[in-house]
């Protein structure tokens, strides 16, 4: 019989600020944390409002022998890596990070007990390193020649810029930093990458092979790549008329013109729980079941006439982490899904929704965090899955923001947040890459 995982650390890092009672506390209250973006100079973009996590720097969440490191750290890799330091403080654990580099013991787990598997994006370089290489790159007519590229231009990359964006480095810095010994994986499936990673630490830790997980995902959009990135994908609404953020909140309404981007991660540790138990630790949820499918093309627009996302990847998953759970449909007391205000991408998930629940969907609270904290693909569902676990271990709803029209058969309205007999939670994703996931969580009765 697989052995039974719990949640007992949960890290968050969103545009609320850094720390699991930064962003509860932000959803509870209804406001939004979708700003001006000042990061960069967005003027040229069609999209000019996003959550920034305003304040953070890895530098404040690593051992003082390890600051040099964050010199090589993109963006995605610091959010990681004090997402991981967060959840380590919320477990009540002894790492690495707090003995030194050459600890060999007074580790709460041994090294290679502990597995990590954190989900990451496709990293966008920073604008000013690109552009002093892509300089001596020109050519007499001012513009780019490969072979100067090839030969002069990237002899003007940083040293050691490769190991800023590459997508592993995000479970490298944590394992190192936490002595991360076993199990270890990354996976980029976009916004299906921190449930991914999610199910497979738990997949982990029931077949024996660690104790303990640090699992999730992070990811920043806070960039002029990005940005381009998530324009071109055709998620993003053109802000440029209507600065208001709360405007664009508008999860499933058919005339949304698109969400908003942000940058967030979120780590959660995850135990066998009869280890949890034995050393006292506080359990935020149990993790009951996941599931996970393939939907087929296309899965981002402009789409060939009469061609469409269909739900039915989604709703496979659903069903299989159901199944997993040993639950029924009717015995899920919330929904934690994507609902990114992306009409193509929220009607697919709707129709899920509809096939797996019917009719009783209009009665399922369903929590929608994207009109507060964005779009933050590789560390979107990891985040929701840490909020649905404080939602459990809190019996209590966040706040849900809606200023479109509210479909039918959907329980999206606008809600203050509220208190809630909550047992069984559904998180779920689908991706524009097509992988959808999804994940119950249990009360720790």
């Amino acid at each position: 019989m697989p052995r039974r995982v719990v949640i007992t650390g949960i890290g968050l890092v969103t545009g609320y600020g850094a720390g699991r009672d930064a962003t509860w506390k932000g959803l509870c209250s209804g406001a939004t944390a979708i700003t001006p973006i000042d990061a960069f100079d967005a003027s040229g973009f069609r999209c000019t409002l996003g959550a920034q996590a305003r304040g953070f720097g890895a530098k404040d969440f690593v051992p003082k022998h390890y600051r040099k490191a964050v010199k090589v750290m993109a963006r995605d890799i610091e959010i990681a890596v004090g997402a991981a330091h967060l959840a380590v403080a919320d477990a009540g654990l002894i790492t690495r990070a707090a003995l030194g580099e050459d600890a060999q013991g007074g580790m709460t787990y041994a090294s290679e007990r502990m597995g990590c598997h954190i989900g990451a994006g496709l990293i966008s370089a920073e604008t000013p390193e690109l552009a002093a290489a892509m300089h001596s790159s020109r050519d007499a007519a001012g513009t780019i020649d490969l072979r100067a590229w090839g030969s002069t231009g990237m002899n003007n990359l940083p040293p050691l810029w490769m190991l800023k964006y590459l997508p592993n480095m995000l479970a490298c810095h944590v394992t190192i930093l936490h002595g991360c010994e076993g199990p270890s994986n990354t996976i980029t499936c976009q916004d299906a990458s921190g449930l991914l990673s999610i199910g497979e630490s738990t997949r982990v830790i029931e077949r024996d092979a660690a104790d303990l997980c640090f699992s999730g995902g992070a990811e920043s959009r806070m960039s002029h790549m990005s940005l381009v990135r998530t324009e071109v994908s055709g998620r993003l609404a053109d802000t440029r008329a209507n600065p208001d953020p709360m405007s664009y909140a508008r999860p499933y309404d058919p005339d949304a013109s698109g969400g908003l981007p942000g940058e967030a991660g979120g780590i959660l540790i995850l135990e066998e729980e009869s280890g949890a138990r034995k050393r006292g630790a506080k359990v935020f949820a149990r993790v009951l079941g996941f599931g996970a499918a393939q939907s087929g093309p296309p899965s981002v627009p402009p789409f060939s006439k009469g061609q469409r996302l269909t739900g039915d990847g989604l709703r496979y998953a659903i069903e299989g982490a159901l199944a997993s759970a040993s639950c029924d449909a009717s015995e899920i007391d919330a929904i934690v899904p994507l609902a990114g205000c992306v009409p193509f991408m929220d009607d697919m998930e709707r129709e899920a929704l509809g096939s797996v629940f019917g009719t009783r969907l209009a009665s399922i609270e369903l929590v929608t965090v994207s009109p507060q904290i964005g779009q933050n693909l590789a560390g979107d569902s990891a985040v929701r899955a840490g909020v649905a676990s404080l939602a459990i271990a809190e019996q209590r709803l966040p706040a849900r923001l809606h200023a479109g029209r509210v479909p039918d058969g959907m329980r999206v309205g606008p809600a203050p947040a509220r208190d809630a007999r909550l047992r069984r939670v559904l998180v779920c994703t689908s991706s524009n890459g097509g992988q959808n996931a999804a994940l119950v969580l249990g009360d720790a009765d």
